[in-house]
């Protein structure tokens, strides 16, 4: 079992994308309100006296979109000053990224994951939702930043969708010819959008990585990350292709990762909330942070034979709840 080192922090439960697979058009989404979001201080001070204590090292901020909170460039700063962080990500839609790369490179954050799932200006705005001008420009505007002030690994998530963007995978690889950037394509999964998975269904990701070995080959990569990513590379290519295939290799029994909601909800799994902890009631009711810590390393403890029941039971069933709602 790998050592359980690794926070995922959502900053904010709201989106300014409507992606297909995260928030089908017309969801009621009840967003937290903004009262109830973890604070920056709160946040600081768990990481402190809760999670590193118990042998966290590595952080991701996600969302929803994390650059819509005002206050991410001081939370990345410091959260990157603290001493025991090991590794510091960001995940992103890039929409804001072209004018926050720099600030948030100097502040510290160094590793990041952008959302690209099409090449296409007019497929992307059809995943992404939302009516007028096509946002890809932006979106690649702010890839191109990332890459320019020096993000490294910068990698891309791809959700794939049959019928929709499937057509586009050998354009996507293509990327990490020339570029040291990292793709990783991500098999489609039923969370908050039943009706399209119905529809549409799912790619394996062995289909996928066959389309590229006809194309050009492809061979085991030296490269690892932090994530569930089986990782090769083309041949000859500067970066990578990984594939991330929770539908058809499911990997709960490996995961090494905890989920902390915006609103302080702290869950042990993207898809079981068994044994979950409010922790920011149990803050703002003025919990010592010594029984804190204690529930927390009872989720912990927990938390293998959960990741175990989750392998046995599969991840094919339906969830009503969004991504930006579990905490991404």
């Amino acid at each position: 079992m790998n050592p359980i080192d690794y926070l995922r922090i959502s900053l904010i439960d709201r989106c300014n994308f409507q992606c297909v697979y995260c928030m089908p058009e017309g969801a009621d989404l009840d967003y937290a309100l903004r009262e109830h979001w973890l604070s920056q201080a709160e946040i600081l001070q768990l990481l402190q006296t809760v999670f590193i204590p118990l042998g966290f090292r590595k952080f991701r901020l996600t969302g929803g979109e994390p650059l819509l909170r005002p206050d991410v460039v001081k939370l990345v700063a410091a959260i990157a000053q603290l001493p025991e962080t090991q590794d510091l990500a960001m995940t992103t839609n890039a929409y804001k990224l072209a004018d926050m790369a720099e600030d948030l490179y100097q502040a510290g954050l160094r590793r990041i994951n952008i959302s690209l799932d099409s090449l296409q200006p007019d497929t992307f705005q059809k995943i992404i939702g939302g009516r007028g001008r096509s946002r890809w420009h932006q979106v690649w505007a702010g890839i191109q930043a990332a890459h320019r002030v020096g993000f490294s690994p910068l990698k891309l998530n791809v959700v794939v969708i049959p019928g929709v963007n499937d057509s586009e995978v050998l354009d996507l690889a293509a990327l990490t010819l020339d570029r040291a950037w990292h793709v990783r394509f991500i098999e489609f999964m039923p969370i908050g959008n039943d009706d399209l998975f119905t529809h549409k269904g799912w790619i394996d990701s062995e289909s996928l990585r066959q389309q590229i070995r006809d194309r050009w080959g492809l061979a085991e990569s030296a490269v690892r990350g932090n994530g569930p990513a089986d990782v090769f590379q083309i041949p000859g290519a500067k970066g990578t292709v990984g594939f991330i295939s929770q539908m058809s290799d499911c990997f709960c029994d490996r995961c090494n990762r905890m989920r902390l909601s915006a609103d302080g909800w702290l869950r042990p799994c993207l898809l079981n909330e068994t044994g979950q902890i409010n922790l920011r009631q149990a803050l703002r009711q003025g919990q010592p942070l010594a029984d804190i810590r204690a529930q927390v390393a009872e989720l912990l403890a927990a938390k293998p034979d959960i990741n175990f029941k989750m392998r046995d039971s599969g991840t094919t069933g339906a969830y009503s709840r969004t991504m930006s709602q579990i905490g991404g």
